[in-house]
């Protein structure tokens, strides 16, 4: 069966609109909100500020640090324990609260995704519906996580150790330049990696584990036996479109940031602002995804995609 991007798109964009606009009900959106920001909790665009660190500006090249930054060395070598105790407290901190956010967002993946399959908004029914699969999810993750953060470790302490000798002495010759290649050349096939299963565990693997009930491994191998093989081409020009979509309702965003003097970027109530983009999103993998089989149909509600018969054989 040949499946086609654009019929994806239009089948995502009719969905959304009956969904969310015939008949408008702002409890449905702020319900169907709720789940769709719990789903993508913790994976929101996040700003970073760059402090006036001490640099090398009294420094002639190779000659070592200029006379703040050594001051500084001297300091951190000082304090030295104070300040590997306080590393490990914040780590750990941080590994804390991304355990939790990463338990409540596998949760609500299959929160929202059933809303959008059903047409409804409910929170305690699916909570507790989903609760073996999406366990089977967050280990999952957990798992991947932590393999590609102590493949990136390694990279990192391995460049580091190259390029030490050269970096303690504040300059950046041969040894630098190699254990900054080293690190690139790690860290860059693992984020690609990790981001490129990120992708497909959202837009396949998941529905697969949905609509088959199967564990998150399982659903895996459905997805390699049902979609992948045969469909190699298709998947990758709906991920080329994904990508022109993602630029369009970023851009969508941005103006809804600027036309609501920021309120789009408050927790939650951006999300119930933008769920059509969000509802969009999550309709458009489904709608592919169910060109493949009407085994793979989700949306019971609507009637199944018109099929025309064959030709009977000339006499």
């Amino acid at each position: 069966m040949s499946i086609s991007v654009i019929d994806a798109v239009s089948g995502a964009f009719e969905r959304t609109r009956r969904m969310l606009f015939e008949p408008f009900d702002i409890g449905k959106w702020f319900v169907l909100g709720f789940c769709a920001w719990l789903a993508y909790l913790g994976e929101g665009g996040g700003g970073g500020g760059g402090g006036n660190f001490p640099g090398p500006s009294g420094r002639s090249g190779g000659r070592g640090p200029s006379a703040e930054f050594q001051d500084m060395i001297d300091w951190c070598r000082e304090y030295l324990v104070f300040i590997i105790a306080g590393a490990v407290v914040l780590f750990l901190l941080l590994v804390a609260i991304w355990t939790v956010v990463t338990w409540l967002s596998s949760r609500g993946r299959f929160m929202f995704l059933d809303g959008v399959v059903k047409n409804r908004s409910a929170i305690v029914e699916p909570w507790h519906a989903f609760k073996t699969l999406a366990n089977s999810l967050f280990w999952f993750r957990m798992v991947v996580a932590v393999i590609a953060l102590a493949l990136t470790g390694a990279g990192v302490l391995a460049g580091a150790a190259i390029a030490w000798q050269e970096l303690w002495a504040w300059d950046f010759g041969p040894k630098a330049l190699a254990g900054l290649l080293t690190a690139v050349l790690v860290i860059v096939p693992v984020g690609l990696l990790w981001s490129l299963i990120g992708m497909l565990l959202e837009d396949f693997v998941i529905p697969a584990m949905y609509l088959r009930g199967a564990r998150t491994w399982a659903a895996w191998g459905i997805f390699g036996r049902e979609i992948l093989c045969g469909h190699v081409g298709a998947i990758i020009v709906f991920y080329l479109l994904k990508i022109v979509l993602a630029i369009g309702m970023g851009m969508i965003a941005c103006l809804a940031v600027c036309c609501t003097c920021c309120i789009v970027a408050l927790p939650y109530i951006g999300t119930v602002i933008l769920l059509p983009l969000f509802v969009f999103e999550r309709c458009y993998s489904l709608y592919f995804v169910q060109q493949v089989s009407p085994a793979w149909r989700l949306f019971q509600d609507e009637p199944p995609p018109y099929v025309p018969a064959e030709s009977p054989p000339a006499a």
